[in-house]
């Protein structure tokens, strides 16, 4: 099923556009056995672009069994993929500003009302099944004083810089894969180095929830280095090949690394500044930078 590859977004929002139909079964099947099988083997991908395009599958399946109309189900998709980013994430504001601000580009009340219908009842349904905790277990446990707010605009260049060279690597990584024919020695690519990093380096596994709790203490600048690049082209290897898992999750680790790194560099200068700011500012901005909706990388 070709729909499933990648995260799922550009499908959606192509479904949204009109530019393309798919059979909402079909793909939200395939998407659900291909997301558990990716990223349970260890792929570098995250399980947000899956539940948004699962759930806006979701959306389209009831609208088509309900019989509805064009329009309708365009919001229905929408309602689906809000509710998908909601329950994965358990934030139904992000939710809803994704709705909003990647998918539609445009601020409407139809679409603000039902994205927030959908996304509390995803949320209210996750927090049931799941419980009542934050998806990163870490807080920011002090203010960053007014006279430093300089580090935050220094540090938003260097994510800007970091998201460009990302977005420039995906594309390149895809344009290469497009080379190999054999969709099936594409997807053996990344599971066979996920084999070989399981044996020589585990850390980098799977999304990396782990790491982001890991570089939010005191690091060695060389393991986060290591980290660093590690990650960078695991992660290039696995949504290059066209895999079905999103990116999300592994863009937020990188962006931990980049901040706990810069916090690092800083106090080795003799700047005093509090790790988990930056950690949580580092997520934020290569958000930001890569998928390029600011308001949703900060809620």
């Amino acid at each position: 099923e070709p729909y499933i590859s990648g995260s799922g977004i550009p499908q959606v929002k192509g479904e949204i556009l009109g530019g393309l139909s798919q059979k909402w079964w079909r793909v939200l099947t395939a998407k659900f056995a291909g997301g558990l099988l990716t990223i349970g083997a260890g792929l570098s991908l995250g399980r947000e672009g899956p539940s948004i395009q699962i759930g806006a599958m979701a959306g389209k399946g009831i609208s088509q069994l309900l019989h509805r109309g064009q329009t309708e189900e365009k919001m229905l998709l929408t309602c689906g993929a809000s509710a998908g980013l909601s329950a994965a994430f358990n934030a139904p504001f992000a939710g809803i500003l994704f709705s909003l601000e990647e998918l539609h580009k445009t601020f409407s009340t139809d679409i603000l009302l039902s994205a927030t219908s959908a996304s509390i009842t995803a949320g209210f349904v996750s927090r049931c099944v799941f419980g009542l905790k934050p998806v990163f277990n870490f807080t920011a446990t002090q203010m960053l004083p007014l006279h430093n707010y300089w580090m935050v605009l220094v540090l938003g260049v260097i994510l800007g810089l970091v998201g460009a060279l990302y977005n420039f690597c995906i594309k390149k990584s895809q344009y290469l894969y497009d080379k190999i024919r054999s969709p099936f020695i594409r997807l053996a690519i990344p599971f066979l180095l996920a084999g070989i990093l399981l044996i020589v380096y585990p850390m980098v596994l799977g999304g990396g929830h782990n790491l982001i709790g890991l570089v939010s203490q005191d690091t060695l600048l060389q393991t986060l280095l290591l980290l660093f690049i590690i990650k960078f082209i695991f992660s290039m290897i696995s949504f290059g090949s066209g895999a079905p898992g999103g990116i999300f999750l592994p863009l937020l680790v990188l962006g931990a690394i980049c901040g706990s790194f810069f916090s690092q560099i800083l106090t080795l200068c003799g700047v005093a500044n509090p790790l988990q700011n930056f950690v949580i500012l580092g997520m934020a901005g290569l958000f930001a930078a890569i998928v390029r909706a600011p308001v949703t990388g900060v809620i």
